[in-house]
């Protein structure tokens, strides 16, 4: 891949595999016309469904990948899991393929049971803690220890607490990264918008750069790490 050219790097969506509008290879191809240079396909899963949304989207992934040059990811989000069960479906998840785990954090515009964001952040298994709201300096310490990706979301609702997300990974030296949430076309993002989300988090320039540029590549080294022991 070519990190000076300007790309869209994009770790959190959804299809009609979950609550999403479009097929995953439909996702996959708007997002590539948009300029995407990475998206993951996260649907929306309990234990109970891993499986089949895995089985949803792995083989267009990898159809996107052979025809188009994208780089499409197999993945699953956690979403009102209970918190004592993160960990076991996050490894179920792994298990079937997953290549990278979100977990749906404590977004203060859902009842997401209490300890959620926690559990996500002492968990090995999970890559990224999606809108993790009003989360605490403890848990964002504990992200930066474990080396897990707080998300700043360009999600309505979500967004609204960005900007604590940001102070709370600052002080705490957490990785950051800007996901769209998306779950329509027009929610995807352009490498323009997801940089005016990223401003609007009250982030310098420098900052900017590395949560849409920097971070993305770290991810991606971590995720081939991960599938090279595999």
């Amino acid at each position: 891949m070519n990190w000076g050219l300007i790309m869209v790097y994009d770790f959190h969506t959804h299809t009609f595999a979950s609550d999403g509008d479009l097929s995953p290879i439909e996702l996959i191809r708007r997002a590539s016309v948009k300029g995407y240079e990475v998206i993951a396909l996260t649907d929306h899963v309990g234990l109970a469904g891993i499986g089949a949304a895995l089985e949803a989207v792995q083989e267009d992934c990898r159809l996107a990948r052979e025809c188009w040059g994208i780089h499409a990811i197999p993945g699953v989000e956690l979403t009102h899991v209970p918190p004592q069960a993160i960990a076991r479906v996050a490894r179920r998840a792994r298990e079937l393929g997953a290549q990278i785990v979100v977990v749906h954090g404590e977004t203060i515009v859902e009842p997401v049971e209490p300890g959620t964001n926690r559990a996500a952040l002492e968990c090995p298994d999970v890559d990224i803690l999606a809108h993790p709201g009003l989360l605490s300096l403890e848990d964002a310490q504990i992200a930066a220890r474990q080396g897990i990706f707080l998300e700043i979301s360009a999600r309505k609702g979500h967004s609204l607490a960005n900007g604590h997300v940001v102070k709370m990974a600052r002080e705490a030296g957490a990785p950051l990264l800007l996901n769209s949430d998306a779950h329509s076309a027009g929610d995807l993002l352009t490498y323009d918008f997801a940089r005016a989300v990223a401003m609007g988090c009250g982030l310098n320039e420098q900052e900017v750069d590395n949560v849409l540029m920097e971070s993305p590549r770290r991810l991606l080294q971590k995720l081939g790490s991960i599938y090279r022991q595999a």
